[in-house]
């Protein structure tokens, strides 16, 4: 269960990517904003990303050694990946894909209200 949650994540990352590539296209480059170097916030954002892949690290450590294992030995197959995602886990990652259509909407919208008040 855990490999499909992770797989789910690689999925939606190439995806975030894309939009981040968007973004980058729809940002004003006469905005004041876009010319400042660094934000006031860089630190505490360099901290907080930190203590979190330190967290995340110390999780996967922990977990390392309790990977279970099949009947047998052969440990997780991709026919069994397959049969799980497809068959038990289709709500979870269709349910995953309305969420980043909703994210993407308010996305928008936000750009889209940003423009009218700034010209």
């Amino acid at each position: 269960m855990h490999f499909i949650a992770a797989f789910q994540v690689l999925i939606y990352v190439g995806a975030v990517m894309v939009f981040i590539v968007y973004v980058i296209m729809l940002l004003d480059p006469r905005d004041s904003a876009v010319k400042r170097r660094f934000s006031a916030l860089l630190v505490p954002g360099v901290i907080a990303c930190g203590l979190f892949i330190v967290a995340l690290g110390g999780l996967v450590w922990d977990d390392a050694g309790r990977v279970p294992r099949a009947a047998g030995g052969a440990g997780f197959t991709l026919a069994q990946f397959s049969s799980q995602f497809l068959n038990e886990y289709w709500l979870e990652f269709e349910l995953t894909s309305v969420l980043l259509l909703a994210a993407i909407v308010a996305a928008i919208a936000v750009i889209q209200v940003s423009r009218r008040h700034h010209g």
